[in-house]
């Protein structure tokens, strides 16, 4: 988001902002602000155009990066980007506030008059209107300033990490409301302002709980397809068929076409919790009690627990049991060509197959450190000589372009690909070499 506002530009070519990232003053915030300040995006990404952008930023000179939270006295706008968290697998998951709290605090004691504060994180419908409107009004009323002197609006992001990071920002529908008109009328023409709108247009929806409820219904509805699919997999594999290939059949019809495929799991910071906030805000935030949402808590069981399905498909191959079993897993972001664990549903794997007493080691050549696990990980691909199976976990390019036969140099491991990496060719070439590859998603021999 940073990147992309430090490269709007006016119509003769000038820089329309001067951009400072702010982050926490710890030891990953003061990394990611020196990153920034000498001019390298501080996550791992395939986007070239991302890495193009900040290059043109950082020879402009519109782009830097602080811990200072001083910098917040001389804004015209602010964007909230920070984790509001929740513990989403308990029965009664509770609202996790008070760090969003304490940011707006932060913004508003020293934001100057008639600002723009938008707020990006994905909240729980109603945090907008019911905890930060007050909040904000509090702030400005000890400085002496009415409470609407800052224009306060919700614009969810829509962001995609991988090759297209940038574009998902930029050229990217946009939903925002304001808490009042004149709010939503300064949000409008910020998003304007860096948003391809001739091609995407703007949203504008009649309330900030009407936006944040967007954000949360768009997630929950993608993690509940991709719940669907589990109890399919499940069967296409009990009975002997290609489910990528049914659901090639059916994606034909327009109204099916976003139907998901097999998987590992669900991973990342959004499909796994959001689909917890809106109960969660129901109760806590509106004092209803009654209100049941039965697909959303089945989609977050179901997705939690989907990694324990290829598991027991390994112990299955491996002849009932992962014991003393060495085992490769390729992939331990959630998602293909980005360097994100969080969540990971390769987490779930690997710890099942640990505490089956396999011998676990993990690749990913966007990962050196997995702060979950707390382990390092090899900077090169292993040899497979040493494996009895090789878990093809996360679908990074770097796997697509893997020559299977080759790498493995007459080793025989179990290969189970649980993300279609696999092409149909190289799948013929390597059963052809006496080379077992599975699918999730797919009978056995299939």
């Amino acid at each position: 988001m940073a990147v992309a506002v430090a490269n709007a530009r006016a119509q003769d070519g000038s820089v329309l902002y001067r951009v400072t990232g702010v982050d926490c003053e710890t030891s990953q915030g003061r990394e990611r602000v020196q990153a920034l300040c000498r001019g390298e995006f501080p996550f791992p990404t395939t986007d070239t155009t991302l890495h193009e952008a900040l290059r043109r930023a950082y020879s402009a000179g519109n782009l830097s990066a602080t811990t200072d939270e001083s910098v917040y006295a001389s804004a015209d706008v602010v964007v909230i980007d920070i984790a509001l968290d929740i513990h989403f697998l308990e029965d009664e998951p509770q609202l996790q506030m008070a760090s969003l709290e304490q940011a707006v605090r932060s913004v508003a004691q020293k934001i100057p008059e008639g600002s723009l504060v938008v707020v990006e994180t994905t909240v729980p419908p109603g945090t907008c209107e019911k905890v930060l409107v007050p909040l904000l009004g509090e702030e400005l009323q000890r400085r002496g300033l009415d409470g609407n002197a800052v224009h306060l609006a919700h614009s969810f992001e829509r962001v995609m990490p991988g090759a297209a990071y940038l574009d998902s920002i930029t050229h990217f529908w946009r939903v925002y409301a304001g808490a009042t008109i004149e709010a939503a009328d300064e949000c409008e023409a910020f998003l304007a302002s860096f948003v391809d709108v001739e091609h995407f247009p703007l949203m504008r929806l009649s309330s900030m709980t009407a936006s944040e409820t967007a954000k949360v219904m768009e997630n929950t509805y993608r993690a509940a397809n991709i719940a669907f699919i589990d109890e399919w997999t499940k069967y296409a594999e009990a009975v002997g068929i290609d489910l990528y290939e049914v659901i090639d059949a059916i994606r034909v019809r327009p109204t099916h076409s976003n139907i998901r495929f097999p998987g590992l799991g669900v991973g990342g910071y959004c499909l796994t919790k959001d689909p917890a906030f809106a109960p969660a805000a129901a109760r806590q935030l509106f004092g209803e009690k009654n209100l049941d949402f039965p697909f959303s808590h089945l989609a977050l069981q179901i997705n939690q627990a989907m990694p324990t399905h290829t598991f027991t498909r390994l112990q299955s191959l491996l002849g009932g049991s992962c014991k003393d079993a060495l085992a490769l897993v390729l992939g331990v972001s959630y998602r293909q060509d980005v360097g994100d664990t969080r969540y990971s549903p390769v987490e779930t794997l690997v710890r099942a197959l640990e505490g089956d007493g396999a011998q676990v080691t993990c690749f990913d050549p966007f990962i050196d450190y997995w702060p979950e696990m707390d382990r390092f990980l090899p900077s090169q691909l292993p040899e497979a000589g040493p494996f009895d199976t090789v878990v093809l976990a996360t679908p990074h390019k770097e796997f697509f372009d893997l020559d299977l036969p080759k790498w493995l140099d007459g080793a025989r491991p179990v290969v189970l690909d649980t993300a279609n990496v696999i092409s149909k060719d190289q799948l013929q070439r390597c059963r052809a070499a006496g080379i077992r590859i599975e699918s999730v998603g797919r009978g056995d021999g299939l």
